[in-house]
């Protein structure tokens, strides 16, 4: 018996685990569904970059801003609108840049 991942996967990644030679079943995610499985994987994907260091923290940043931009798309959210509003809080709040910590 293969290994159950239960939790939402790249779109290749099927593919590559029966080309190991493993088995994979898929189903497709209702919007709900995905929409709630895509902030799942938001925490699940900042958690290894916390914990990432060198170049894999490259890869799991890609990973971060991979589920990001799906999280824009699947509300329909414009990439501008979130560009704007952060620089707007930066703006108003100021960034992360003076390494403040209060």
């Amino acid at each position: 018996m293969g290994k159950e991942y239960n939790k939402l996967v790249r779109d290749r990644i099927p593919e590559i685990i029966r080309q190991s030679g493993s088995k994979c079943e898929t189903a497709v995610l209702s919007n709900t569904e995905y929409c709630q499985a895509l902030r799942v994987k938001l925490i699940e994907e900042a958690k290894e970059v916390a914990e990432a260091e060198g170049e894999d923290l490259i890869t799991e940043l890609a990973d971060l801003y991979e589920v990001i931009d799906a999280l824009i798309a699947s509300y329909g959210i414009k990439g501008d609108r979130v560009l704007n509003a952060q620089a707007k809080r930066r703006e108003t709040r100021g960034g992360l840049r003076k390494k403040l910590c209060c």
